[in-house]
């Protein structure tokens, strides 16, 4: 009984740290269960849930969960604290001006958490879509809490702060499917045959077998330029990650088939006179 009274003394002997922190080993080992315990639950929840969801689903809210995980634990801890005597408040109040700077240090952070968890739930941008954000073009491989990276064209990693996504302008080239519609514009002097341009600009899309047959590719008389006669020539790519491959294709093929066919392109010209030259003077 001795040995016994010894170990619950030891385990009910109060350890204090200053004003405000006082623990014992009994109210340590209260914590480490409750802790096992609230993982042991999250664990069996998280199993219900995936249950439930499909594999892509899956994938996607396994970080959703972890920020919950995170966000649970931290409640329980405090909780717990708090019950076995802990003066969380004094602690806080002691810390008050650096809570605020850590605050203030983690707004992007947590901007950037809450926003992943917006593009997750809402389904806004998948994994495999080609998306733009502030003029940056990126192929998504993989979405994160905080992050999501792309790679670029010229095979470079794009990591993009989720809270971009909310204050930026988004273009998703790929939600309305892998297809996705390009345009060229050419122009040509006044004294052209406009059926004959047509034509030609129809026939040079579909030598390009990277342009799709369907929808059949078309051209637009888009206005009266300044200088010359505007036309768009629209086709369809099943890539578009490729697209300005594609269009420089086009605009090489266009080049050379125009200057076969004596098809002028015009530019812009001025003339500049020089009123105090001597010519100017007479």
């Amino acid at each position: 009984m001795k040995v016994i009274n010894k170990i619950l003394d030891f385990f009910n002997h109060n350890f204090t740290i200053g004003n405000s922190i006082s623990f014992s080993p009994k109210s340590i080992l209260i914590v480490v269960l409750v802790f096992i315990t609230t993982s042991l639950l999250l664990k069996l929840l998280r199993k219900i849930i995936y249950r439930t969801l499909s594999n892509d689903a899956k994938i996607k809210f396994r970080s959703v969960f972890s920020f919950i995980n995170y966000f649970i634990y931290i409640i329980v801890i405090l909780i717990t604290f708090q019950n076995i005597g802990v003066n969380l408040t004094a602690i806080f109040a002691a810390s008050a001006a650096l809570l605020v700077g850590v605050g203030l240090a983690l707004q992007t952070f947590i901007q950037d958490i809450i926003s992943g968890i917006f593009i997750l739930v809402d389904q806004s941008v998948h994994v495999g879509d080609i998306i733009e954000v502030e003029g940056q073009v990126g192929k998504v491989e993989n979405i994160k809490l905080r992050t999501t990276r792309a790679v670029t064209r010229e095979n470079k990693v794009l990591i993009i702060p989720n809270h971009k996504f909310l204050i930026s302008t988004l273009f998703n080239w790929t939600e309305n499917g892998v297809i996705t519609k390009e345009s060229v514009a050419v122009g040509v002097s006044y004294q052209t045959d406009i059926d004959k341009v047509t034509e030609l600009l129809l026939a040079l899309a579909g030598k390009n077998n990277k342009i799709l047959e369907k929808p059949k590719p078309f051209v637009i008389f888009e206005d009266f330029g300044d200088d010359a006669l505007k036309f768009q020539l629209f086709f369809a790519l099943r890539s578009s990650f490729e697209s300005n491959i594609v269009k420089s294709e086009i605009r090489y093929a266009i080049f050379k088939a125009f200057k076969k066919e004596k098809i002028d392109i015009p530019f812009p010209q001025r003339t500049i006179s020089f009123l105090n030259s001597p010519k100017a003077l007479k």
